[in-house]
């Protein structure tokens, strides 16, 4: 066992993680980030492109901003905390820019367009800055489980190194888990590693869930490849099999008649909207884009080429832990959450597309996680060390019966209840009730019996955490017995006024929800 200390431990290495650990240190913490991967590249961000919810500071902006997505989103989202949001991305991405010198293009009117970022080179800068901040980053080293003292506080977090293959520990102040959202191993792009760990972790310790029925996010890809970047398919048409418009469908509002049409045949599409300038600025914007069409030798502005619908989660769902503080806190002391392992739904409500409110929310909560952990951390004084600390690890690594492995049976049995269009994405309470039996079963038999050695260990974490995952999904989507967001019950197809509320979600072998009534994390 590698044991080490720290005041902060930064759990995940996408955007959220990196700006905590860099502002953690920078509040004068001693900080350890933890990444699944290798931060820098690992992660949905650091694959693509992606817009930023990057407004001036002009009210009349800021206005407009804030209310475009409203109605979208259901009405569950609230103006202090996008106010702050925006604030904070303003301020974020021009540190961007001063401190690591981020090379954003540039206006005809010489001024720094900063509404988008390269994830590549984005997260490559942010890596200099995390080292350069004097964090201790432990690459490809997964955390499994948090540690606890005594009071049920968070006190640091087990994982295992995977190049190593060895476990390790960090006993720290306060964590902050910046590990993505769940994405189910659908094959979306930088997905791979999202299979919702970290809402997991923060269930074993106690924490609540909110918008977790707004989970059913799918995003368009071509058939051969995961590159699931939607954007350019607003200047898209698209055909059936037969070459016939298909009527309805669209990258914005007509991705459930796609779904629907893919149930029986293949749908077509062709990006044939789109002006000559407008294709050269696409190839400069999203070169990643177009390298798969140009391998197949397509052109996707002339030549018809098949799609799919890729499952995104809570990756690109607005679903995760409930935030219970200004400084993403949460309901349990020490355990502060960030990006996409969070709950958007304050600047969101229940929609959200890709980037945008997204990357906003990464570095802004990131940003108050950090400095929320530090703060928290120094007030344990000489304390944080010393404590007494147990695991809480369950399913996947203490299960309650004799042990044995499987976890890839677990993981197809999640897969075949939250992938189909016709459980997740064309919602009715028949097939949710259904899926959700399913899912209950597959997590008595996971929790009974699923344990694996070594590196096993986080593959078995995983698959727990994906299948607790879809079942705080389904129960909240039963809840909510509408049409809200991106929650569509074809069941149910009208807005409730009367549930105009957020559903809190927690619990692990006995899943629940409940309208939020306790006291609404103050964005002040």
């Amino acid at each position: 066992m590698n044991e080490l200390t720290a005041d902060v431990l930064v759990a995940g290495g996408g955007p959220a993680g990196a700006w905590a650990a860099v502002k953690a240190a920078e509040a004068g913490a001693r900080v350890v980030l933890a990444d699944k991967g290798y931060l820098g590249t690992s992660g949905a961000t650091a694959s693509a492109g992606t817009g930023v919810w990057y407004v001036e500071p002009e009210p009349e902006a800021r206005e407009t901003a804030m209310a475009s997505r409203e109605g979208l989103g259901g009405h569950l989202a609230d103006r202090e905390w996008m106010a702050r949001v925006l604030d904070q991305t303003y301020a974020n991405m021009n540190e961007l820019a001063e401190i690591s010198k981020y090379p954003f293009p540039v206006g005809e009117d010489g001024r720094q367009i900063r509404r988008g970022l390269q994830g590549p080179e984005y997260m490559r800068r942010m890596r200099v800055r995390v080292r350069r901040a004097g964090v201790r980053v432990l690459d490809h080293s997964p955390v499994t489980e948090l540690l606890a003292d005594g009071s049920g506080a968070v006190a640091g977090a087990a994982g295992y190194h995977l190049r190593d293959d060895r476990p390790f520990s960090v006993r720290a102040g306060a964590v902050v888990l910046a590990t993505g959202g769940c994405a189910f191993l659908s094959k979306a792009l930088g997905c791979d590693v999202d299979t919702g760990d970290g809402a997991l972790f923060a269930a074993e310790a106690g924490a609540e869930l909110s918008g977790m029925e707004f989970s059913n996010a799918y995003a368009i890809a071509p058939a051969f490849t995961s590159v699931t970047k939607t954007a350019f398919y607003s200047f898209a048409t698209f055909y059936r099999s037969d070459g016939s418009v298909l009527e309805g469908a669209g990258s914005r509002r007509g991705r459930s008649v796609i779904a629907r049409t893919l149930l029986s045949e293949p749908v077509l599409c062709r990006i044939d909207r789109a002006t000559p300038e407008q294709q050269r600025a696409m190839r400069l914007a999203q070169a990643n884009f177009f390298l798969p069409f140009d391998r197949q030798g397509i052109d996707p502005f002339t030549d018809l080429f098949p799609v799919t619908l890729l499952a995104e989660g809570t990756v690109r769902g607005t679903g995760g832990i409930r935030i219970a503080g200004a400084d993403c806190s949460t309901t349990v002391p020490g355990l502060f959450a960030a990006g996409d392992a969070a709950t958007r739904e304050l600047i969101c409500g229940g929609f959200t597309g890709g980037g945008s409110h997204n990357a906003a929310w990464a570095m802004s909560s990131g940003t108050w996680a950090g400095r929320g952990a530090a703060r928290y951390a120094a007030g344990l004084g000489g304390r944080a060390a010393a404590r007494p600390v147990r695991a809480l690890g369950e399913a996947g690594v203490r299960p309650s019966g004799p042990a044995a492995g499987g976890h890839a049976e677990y993981v197809a049995a999640v897969q075949a209840e939250v992938l189909p269009y016709d459980k997740n994405l064309l919602r009715t309470g028949d097939r949710l009730g259904a899926a959700l039996a399913s899912l209950d079963g597959t997590w008595r038999e996971l929790r009974g019996t699923l344990r694996e050695d070594g590196a096993g260990v986080v593959r078995a974490r995983s698959a727990a955490a994906m299948a607790a995952h879809a079942r705080w999904m389904y129960n909240a989507a039963l809840a909510r017995t509408e049409t809200r967001g991106m929650h569509k019950r074809l069941d149910l197809p009208e807005q409730d006024p009367a549930q105009r509320r957020r559903l809190v979600t927690g619990g692990l072998d006995e899943v629940w929800t409940r309208p939020e009534t306790g006291a609404l994390a103050v964005a002040s």
